[in-house]
């Protein structure tokens, strides 16, 4: 099928093909099928009795979407597939049923007809195709039309009326022959032919006569039980919206021969709406009352027939009434052969259909006319939305036609026309409820509520129930809306109530509050690592975009995100401007440093550090953060004056990173071998100050195993006391370190006890040290050189060169149980070069007790022992490991 818009676009009709392509549907039409399917089978079987009014109906099926999802294209390619099979794409396959069926293709859009969807053209439309497809009378339903239209419409013929209001085709003059037909076959079986041209009203009278009386050749022709009372009812709307009862009867004495389904698709459902529901409830008499009939419905929400809440305003309502139509589900259905319920979202295109889809719709020669390279950014751009598609064809078209080649650039847009579509449904709080929460990623009900500034949730609970909105019921926020319509709302130049830069401003910072609020509150009732991490990524984006001032709560979830070393992603949009320019910036960038030294060399980490406080623009709260975590950068690149100086300013404010940086600086001493002043700082550092961990740090060093393993496991207990997942693993790791050198067989537990608490946490040096403890309790064994090499590796491009120190000083005492004294004089030299400056020298001193040898001149290092003491330990753990291998072969 021809695409007519994009044909008459150009003057050269031949110079490319213009193709309807109709991208694959074959879930949607695996639904159709299968229920159609399953409606066929009673149909046939004696399980439909078309006068039983309180049987459950599952007659109907609904595909529900935004605007421009292809519902509208979907129902037209059901419509011609069921009218011939051929018709179908070849992907949907051949249908397995026999039975005759009649696909009637109704549009209540608005603009479909001059007079409005109303409930009579609709009527009129179904009686029009039967009179094609059958080509004979239907006498009960005929009989109560003619009464009805003489008394509604006195004066104008129905051929007329049909014509002028658009509902003509080929058949449009049998109606009124098979109507007059019927007249004339009642009026016979009645015996009084004198009422053929008589007023409708006089044969009504006459056939519910004959009716009462029971006559047989009357009950032949308009038998239903409720004939007779329809026909005496006053024939205005209300009864018209009953006679589909008679008319379903009327199908059901058809004799085999003439026997069919009709399928009624009725497409913009949406258009029904109204504050009354009036058009809907007489759509719903039509399904209802024609349970043999298939209907398919298509429209922008989900069909709420089977809401309890509706009783009153729909005649039939409930799940026992429509058992297909229940709520969806809170989890999703288990993925089976056959589609399940009645309501389907017609969902977005893969990237891969959107690429067919445009590689189709404009060919030459049999080759795609929209280069490879703009249907990549359409794609990306579309969000799999077929409107954006389509109209994305047509901006190509109009490039074109100025004579000059579209690029891809000329796609990074959105489109008016789709935004048009989108908001022509929603009421003005909607609208501005929309706008509200296209700020947010995702959102719950309250959320929407605050950011929008509104008083109720109602609009927010009737905004998510659209299809426009998708729900994660996983998700911490269950909504967020349509990526493709939400660049379309805050790209609005055109909409009349478009929102100005002020409101824009004014939303985000509504969100921006709101968002504070709802982590604020949470974080009193418990911390919430989730929450507070998509808190701060979404508040840190908004704070960005809108060049909001007030960051209030963000310093606090700053460090409170800080604080526990677990380092998730934050994934803040890219600075494309440089050097930050407003508080936001650089509060942004100043984290994204922190959470990337995970994943960048330590070097960037300082010069990312060192622009955010070179720009002036982060608050004295947050000041400290920036110097800490430059001063931890510091003391990762061997640069221990620096480390110092910064550890040195933080602790000196004494601002609430101060114990952080006294500890900091009591590990400092430690590095340059000063033990006792280390010792001497931890009674001071609490729990803030991690003093378990620099306890524990201090012991292990000096070979005394339990001490430190104690200092572990009550630092290990302690963050689990806190909720502190990343101290834990700290401590695990820490604690497999000091079993390593003792206890080989202990240490392969902790050690996979530490990989286990890492797994997620993003902790990349403890993770490197990890392995390093598997170098140690494997030392004395095959392989440990070869995996140290290749730690070697990772640790130069993790740029954490302070843990090469940790890897020889491994291979020392691996040489050292080996008795391999030309490797242990190697790996001295090469801990002596670095540690030349001054930090981690004793481990140069402990490579020297582990293998007994003497020192080349007096050392420098303050042990909180005697050398002697030091040294005789650090060899009795070699000793000990020599005699575990042994005992072992």
């Amino acid at each position: 099928m021809a695409d007519l818009r994009a044909l008459f676009s150009s003057n050269n009709p031949s110079e490319y093909d213009v193709v309807e392509a109709f991208t694959d549907r074959q879930y949607q039409w695996a639904v159709v099928a299968a229920a159609l399917g399953e409606h066929l089978q009673k149909v046939t079987g004696p399980g439909i009795d078309v006068e039983d009014l309180e049987a459950p109906r599952t007659n109907v099926i609904m595909f529900h979407g935004v605007g421009g999802a292809g519902k509208s294209t979907l129902l037209r390619k059901v419509e011609a597939a069921l009218s011939a099979a051929e018709e179908a794409p070849a992907q949907w396959g051949t249908p397995a049923w026999s039975r005759r069926l009649l696909p009637i293709r109704i549009d209540l859009s608005r603009s479909a007809a001059a007079a409005g969807s109303d409930f009579e053209r609709v009527i009129l439309t179904i009686r029009l195709a039967l009179a094609g497809a059958l080509g004979r009378t239907l006498p009960s339903f005929d009989v109560a039309l003619r009464n009805y239209w003489e008394t509604v419409h006195p004066g104008e013929p129905l051929d007329e009326y049909i014509r002028r209001t658009g509902i003509a085709g080929k058949v449009t003059s049998m109606l009124p022959g098979q109507i007059q037909a019927g007249v004339a076959e009642v009026a016979a079986a009645l015996a009084l032919p004198g009422l053929v041209g008589s007023a409708a009203g006089q044969l009504t009278s006459a056939l519910v006569g004959a009716l009462r009386e029971r006559q047989e050749k009357a009950r032949a022709l308009a038998g239903a039980a409720r004939t007779a009372s329809l026909l005496e009812a006053t024939p205005d709307l209300e009864a018209l919206s009953f006679y589909p009862h008679l008319l379903a009867w009327d199908l059901a004495q058809l004799p085999a021969r003439k026997q069919l389904t009709p399928v009624v698709l009725l497409d913009t459902f949406e258009d029904t709406a109204d504050r009354h529901r009036d058009l809907e409830r007489l759509l719903q008499r039509l399904v209802w009352l024609m349970p043999a009939t298939f209907f398919v419905l298509a429209g922008r929400s989900r069909l709420q027939w089977a809401d309890p809440a509706l009783h009153g305003q729909l005649d039939w309502t409930g799940p026992a009434a429509w058992p297909g139509l229940g709520a969806a589900r809170a989890l999703p259905a288990p993925r089976t052969g056959t589609p399940a319920g009645r309501q389907h979202l017609i969902g977005d295109l893969s990237p891969e259909d959107c690429e067919s889809h445009l590689a189709r719709r404009l060919t030459v020669e049999g080759q795609p006319l929209i280069d490879a390279d703009i249907r990549a950014a359409i794609t990306t751009r579309s969000h799999g939305l077929p409107l954006h598609l389509d109209l994305a064809v047509s901006r190509f078209l109009e490039i074109r036609r100025t004579g000059r080649a579209p690029v891809a650039a000329d796609f990074d847009c959105s489109f008016p026309a789709l935004l048009a579509r989108t908001l022509s449904d929603l009421t003005a709080e909607e609208r501005h409820l929309l706008r509200s929460v296209s700020l947010l990623d995702a959102f719950d009900l309250e959320l929407a509520t605050r950011a929008a500034g509104l008083p109720q949730q109602a609009s927010a609970r009737r905004l998510t129930e659209r299809p426009l909105i998708s729900e994660n019921a996983y998700a911490l926020w269950p909504y967020h809306l349509h990526r493709a319509i939400r660049t379309a709302v805050r790209e609005d130049t055109h909409s009349e109530d478009r929102w100005t830069p002020a409101d824009w401003h004014q939303a985000a910072t509504r969100a921006l509050a709101a968002l504070g609020e709802q982590w604020t509150a949470a974080a009193t009732l418990g911390p919430s690592r989730l929450l507070l991490v998509a808190c701060l990524r979404q508040g840190l984006r908004l704070a960005r975009e809108h060049r909001l001032t007030d960051l209030g709560w963000l310093t606090e979830a700053a460090y409170a995100y800080t604080d526990d070393s677990v380092w998730e992603p934050l994934t803040l949009p890219a600075d494309t401007t440089g050097a930050p320019d407003t508080a936001a910036d650089a509060l942004a960038e100043l984290l994204t440093a922190i959470t990337r030294r995970q994943h960048e060399h330590r070097q960037r980490t300082v010069e990312r550090l060192s622009e955010v406080l070179d720009s002036g623009l982060l608050s004295d709260e947050v000041l400290e953060l920036a110097l800490y975590y430059r001063a931890k950068a510091y003391k990762d690149l061997d640069q221990g004056a620096a480390a110092r100086a910064g550890m040195r300013q933080v602790a000196d404010a004494g601002g609430r990173l101060a114990p952080k940086a006294r500890r900091g600086l009591a590990n400092l001493a430690r590095l340059a071998g000063d033990f006792p002043t280390a010792l001497a700082a931890v009674p001071m550092l609490g729990w803030k100050g991690r003093h378990h961990r620099v306890l524990g740090d201090i012991h292990w060093s000096q070979a005394d195993t339990d001490l430190a393993v104690a200092a572990f496991e009550a630092g290990r207990a302690e963050a689990e006391q806190h909720g502190a997942a990343g101290e834990r693993a700290m401590m695990q790791v820490r604690l497999a370190l000091a079993v390593s050198f003792a206890d080989p067989d202990r240490a392969d537990a902790e050690v996979a006890l530490a990989h286990q608490l890492l797994d997620g946490l993003d902790q990349r040096s403890n993770t490197l040290l990890a392995r390093v403890v598997t170098l140690i309790k494997g030392a004395g064994t095959g392989g440990v050189t070869a995996r140290a090499e290749s730690l070697r590796t990772d640790i130069e491009a993790a740029g954490l060169p302070f843990l090469h120190r940790f890897v020889e000083l491994a291979l020392a005492f691996h040489h050292a149980v080996r008795s391999e004294d030309q490797e242990v004089a190697a790996t001295i030299d090469r801990l002596r070069a670095l540690t030349v400056t001054g930090d981690f020298a004793y481990f140069t001193d402990i490579a020297h007790f582990m293998a007994n040898l003497p020192l080349l001149e007096p050392s420098t290092i303050r042990w909180t022992r005697s050398e002697d003491d030091i040294r005789s330990a650090w060899r009795g753990l070699v000793q000990a490991r020599q005699e575990h291998l042994l005992a072992g072969n």
